[in-house]
C-alpha cells in the first residue's frame, strides 16, 4: 500500500502475555519509534497500584503494543471474509497502537483535578505537528484525521470501531490478560485463543459464534473479577485519595502565592489552563515523582505529609460505610476533624467505585453501550444475556460501593483526645461497619 511498505525482516517484541508481537509493516515499526509512543514506557498501565501489587510496574507502552498484536491476530481471523475491507488494516493497526497516547501520569486522577481527558490529548497527538502524524501522513493527509476518529468512536464503519471499543474488543482483552499477570492474581485469565478464532465480521461490530458463548462468559466474568479484586482494590484507591490531595494541595497553594522550594513549573500550565502539547509531552511519572520527592520538605504541613505518605506508603485506612453515615454525621465528622486540628479537606475523603460488568443495549440511554452478539447456525444475531444464564444474572447490574478514608494513626496520637475518641464513636458506631483490614488482601 501506498505510504507503507513491509519490513525486510520481520520485528518482533517478546511478551510475556502473547509470548511474541510481530511488526511487519514500516509504518507501524515507525509510529512505535516516536517520541511521543516512547513516552508511554514511562507512565505505568495501573496507576498507583504498584503500591499494592508490587508487581505492576507495567506500562502504557506494554498494553499498546499488546492491543496492536491482538487486533493484528482479529484481522488474520477476518481476512477475506464478508464485511471486512483489507484496506482498513493499516487504519486498525495504528489505531490499536495510538489508542492510549494521550495518558498523562497517573492517568485517572490527574484528569479529575485538572478537569483534562487522555481522549483530548489523545486526538491532539494524533492531528498536531507530532511525529507521530508525520509517520501517519505518509499514508495521506487525512489518514491521521480517520485513525482519531476510530479512536474517537466517530470514525463510519462502526465494525472497525466496535474492533477497539465496545464489550469484547481488543483493549479489553489485553489489559484483563496482561493486568492479571504483572498482578500476579488468576482472576483475568480467559480462553482469548478460543475468542479469536470465533470472532467474526458483520456489518455493524465483531460477533461471537455462538459455540463460543462459554469463553465469552468468562471473559465477562474475568472482567467483573478484575474490577473488583484489582482495579477497586481499597488500598490503591487510598493511594489514589493521596495522589489527588497532593494534586489539589499543589494547586491551591500556586493560586494563594505560596513561595515553593521547588515550584511546581510543569504544572503551572494546568492551573491557569494555558497548558500546550508541547508542556503536557513533557509530563511523565518519572518527572512527577521527582516532584513528589521533592515536596517532602516543604514548609507546607499538609503538602509535605501527603508526598511523605505517598512515596513512602503511609496511606490511609478506610471504613465501609452507608449512605446513613454522609446524611446524618458528615458535617458533625468534617467539624470534629478541623477542632481536633486535622484539615477535613485533605484527611477526610469519601471515595466510591462502581462498575458495571455487563449491559445490553437500552434505547436514549447517555452512552449506548453495543452489546456482544452471537452468531447462531441460522445466521441470525443474539444478544449474549439471551443465551446465557450466567450473563444475565449480572447485565445491567451497576455495584456501588463507597468507602472513607482517612489518617487512622492520627486519632491515636496525642492532643485534642476528646474530639478524636467522638470521631472513633462516629467512625465505628454499631450500625457501621468495623474498620476494614489494610493488608493486601
Amino acid at each position: 500500500m501506498e505510504g507503507n511498505r513491509k519490513l525486510q525482516e520481520e520485528k518482533v517484541f517478546k511478551d510475556p502475555v502473547h509470548r511474541y508481537i510481530h511488526i511487519r509493516d514500516e509504518l507501524i515499526w515507525d509510529l512505535i519509534g516516536t517520541r511521543e509512543f516512547q513516552r508511554l514506557r514511562r507512565i505505568r498501565q495501573l496507576g498507583t497500584t504498584f503500591l499494592t501489587f508490587h508487581g505492576a510496574e507495567h506500562t502504557r507502552f506494554n498494553h499498546s503494543l499488546g492491543v496492536y498484536e491482538i487486533m493484528r491476530r482479529i484481522i488474520e481471523v477476518f481476512d477475506g471474509r464478508e464485511y471486512w475491507n483489507g484496506d482498513e488494516r493499516l487504519l486498525c493497526l495504528s489505531a490499536a497502537l495510538l489508542h492510549d497516547i494521550g495518558h498523562g501520569p497517573f492517568s485517572h486522577s490527574f484528569e479529575k483535578i485538572f478537569q483534562t481527558d487522555h481522549e483530548w490529548w489523545t486526538r491532539k497527538i494524533i492531528v498536531g505537528d507530532t511525529e507521530v502524524n508525520q509517520v501517519l501522513r505518509r499514508m495521506g493527509e487525512d489518514f491521521p484525521q480517520k485513525v482519531a476518529d476510530v479512536i474517537e468512536k466517530t470514525y463510519p464503519n462502526k465494525l472497525v470501531v466496535s474492533m477497539i471499543s465496545s464489550q469484547i474488543d481488543a483493549d479489553r482483552m489485553d489489559y484483563l490478560q496482561r493486568d492479571a499477570y504483572y498482578t500476579g492474581v488468576s482472576y483475568g485469565h480467559f480462553d482469548m485463543e478460543r475468542i479469536l478464532r470465533v470472532m467474526r465480521p458483520t456489518e455493524d461490530q465483531a460477533v461471537i459464534k455462538n459455540t463460543g458463548m462459554h469463553a465469552v462468559e468468562d471473559y465477562i466474568m474475568s472482567r467483573y473479577q478484575m474490577y473488583w479484586q484489582v482495579y477497586f482494590h481499597p488500598v490503591t484507591r487510598s493511594a489514589e485519595v493521596i495522589l489527588s490531595k497532593i494534586l489539589q494541595r499543589v494547586k491551591t497553594l500556586y493560586a494563594d502565592g505560596y513561595s515553593f522550594s521547588q515550584p511546581p513549573h510543569h504544572f503551572i500550565g494546568f492551573f491557569e489552563g494555558t497548558i500546550g502539547l508541547e508542556q503536557y509531552l513533557q509530563l511523565d511519572e518519572s518527572v512527577t515523582l521527582y516532584y513528589f520527592q521533592m515536596w517532602q520538605f516543604e514548609d507546607d504541613p499538609i503538602l509535605k505529609d501527603l508526598c511523605q505518605r505517598f512515596m513512602n506508603r503511609r496511606l490511609f485506612k478506610y471504613i465501609e460505610f452507608d449512605q446513613h453515615l454522609v446524611l446524618n454525621e458528615w458535617s458533625r465528622l468534617q467539624e470534629l476533624f478541623s477542632q481536633a486540628e486535622i484539615n477535613p479537606e485533605y484527611y477526610l475523603v469519601i471515595d466510591s467505585s462502581s462498575d458495571l460488568p455487563y449491559d445490553f443495549y437500552r434505547p436514549g440511554e447517555e452512552e449506548e453501550r453495543m452489546p456482544i452478539h452471537l452468531l447462531m447456525p441460522d445466521k441470525r444475531l443474539r444478544e449474549l444475556s439471551r443465551e446465557s444464564d450466567l450473563v444475565e444474572a449480572i447485565s445491567g447490574k451497576k455495584r456501588t460501593d463507597h468507602k472513607l478514608y482517612y489518617p487512622a494513626e492520627w486519632l491515636d496520637s496525642p492532643g485534642h483526645e476528646e474530639e478524636k475518641q467522638q470521631i472513633k464513636d462516629i467512625l465505628f458506631s454499631p450500625s457501621e461497619n468495623k474498620e476494614a483490614d489494610f493488608g493486601n488482601g
